[in-house]
């Protein structure tokens, strides 16, 4: 049992040291923000503890000092980044979190021998040591803290980020081949007759796929995304004949301001047709506008369909939390999706932020 516990301690070693440390960006401004705030919640402690900081005055110059050091020591841990990731994790994250200690140490130094013509607490004392080693143990602890706290960040992050790609193959993966056999078909039967519209439905059918195989290089404007629909909707068109209706409601003004992930829109079009009007003996006419609300732009599908328990079988249940994903992703909470059946009709509306606020609110990482 202790021989088990060993060998499994040794690789678990051995892994940690052949894995190369990630240090958080301390150049970021949310992460320098965010240690700036917790040095300051450091210093509010304090005071407000029996036992610690007395006086406005105090508080102030302990609060300029406790800045000053979290912005040294964040300024020290961005320019040390790249040095620090060719370290192996164990080493990496001990060099991080030795380097503000030290950084603290020997500025508090520095001030407690500058006490003559700088306002510190508890310098005029005599307790300049007493700051420094008080200064450094409260650095180790908060420094340690941070690091811990920002790595678990990273870490959910890229697990966001995998999440998210799984998302994007899920929905390439959407493009059944069903509906690869049923558009050739529908392409061979135009052959002889109408080679020229035989032409173009191969065309869509390229771009369609291209699409479907980049869909996780980023995003793409909503007039790109829109002019995909059109061309899917030209091969269902094909194989639906009369039976498919679409009517564009769109505001042209508003089109160009949106950003999209590539291949999200496509596929509740998809599922209009496929759940939908493929379903209905006769068809029906699906709805698809962009329009401002809000400060932001909603983007609605509307389209005849059957009642729920049958319009919802099938992929249908996976490809909207998958799309939603996405644009969480992307968006954060400025992203929100809400569909719902109700009188043989299924809506489905994106609310989305205009381009101003998209380029601000999730970078592609």
């Amino acid at each position: 049992m202790l021989t088990h516990r060993w060998e499994r301690w040794r690789r678990h070693w051995h892994r940690a040291w052949a894995t190369p440390f990630e240090p958080a960006d301390f150049c970021r401004a949310k992460i320098l923000f965010t240690t700036l705030v917790a040095a300051e919640l450091v210093v509010v402690v304090l005071w407000l503890a029996p036992s610690g900081l007395q006086g406005g005055g105090p508080f102030f110059a302990a609060s300029a000092l406790a800045l000053w050091l979290a912005v040294l020591c964040a300024v020290l841990l961005c320019k040390m980044r790249d040095p620090l990731r060719r370290l192996p994790l164990p080493a990496g994250a001990l060099v991080a979190w030795a380097l503000p200690v030290l950084a603290t140490l020997l500025a508090c130094a520095l001030v407690v021998e500058l006490s003559d013509v700088l306002i510190v607490p508890g310098s005029e004392d005599g307790l300049g040591a007493e700051l420094v080693w008080r200064s450094g143990a409260i650095c180790a602890v908060l420094s340690a803290f941070l690091l811990r706290y920002f790595h678990v960040q990273e870490l959910w992050l890229r697990n966001e980020r995998a999440q998210a790609r799984a998302a994007v193959d899920a929905l390439q993966a959407r493009i059944r081949p069903h509906f690869l056999f049923n558009s050739m078909n529908s392409i061979a039967s135009l052959v002889r007759h109408d080679p020229e519209t035989a032409e173009r439905a191969v065309e869509d059918l390229a771009d369609l796929f291209r699409a479907a195989l980049g869909a996780g290089d980023g995003m793409c404007g909503l007039d790109e995304e829109l002019a995909l629909c059109r061309q899917y909707l030209a091969i269902e068109k094909l194989r639906l004949a009369e039976r498919l209706e679409v009517d564009w409601r769109l505001d042209e003004s508003l089109v160009g301001r949106v950003r999209v992930p590539k291949l999200s829109i496509q596929p509740l079009i998809e599922n209009a047709v496929h759940h939908g009007l493929a379903r209905l003996p006769r068809g029906g006419r699906i709805s698809i506008g962009v329009h401002a609300r809000g400060g932001a732009a909603e983007i609605e599908v509307l389209n005849p369909c059957p009642p729920p328990q049958d319009a919802l079988s099938g992929g249908n249940r996976h490809a909207l939390p998958n799309i939603l994903q996405r644009l969480s992703y992307h968006f954060g909470d400025a992203a929100r999706m809400t569909r719902g059946y109700h009188d043989g009709y299924y809506r489905c509306t994106v609310r989305l932020p205009l381009q101003d606020t998209a380029n601000d609110a999730h970078p592609d990482r």
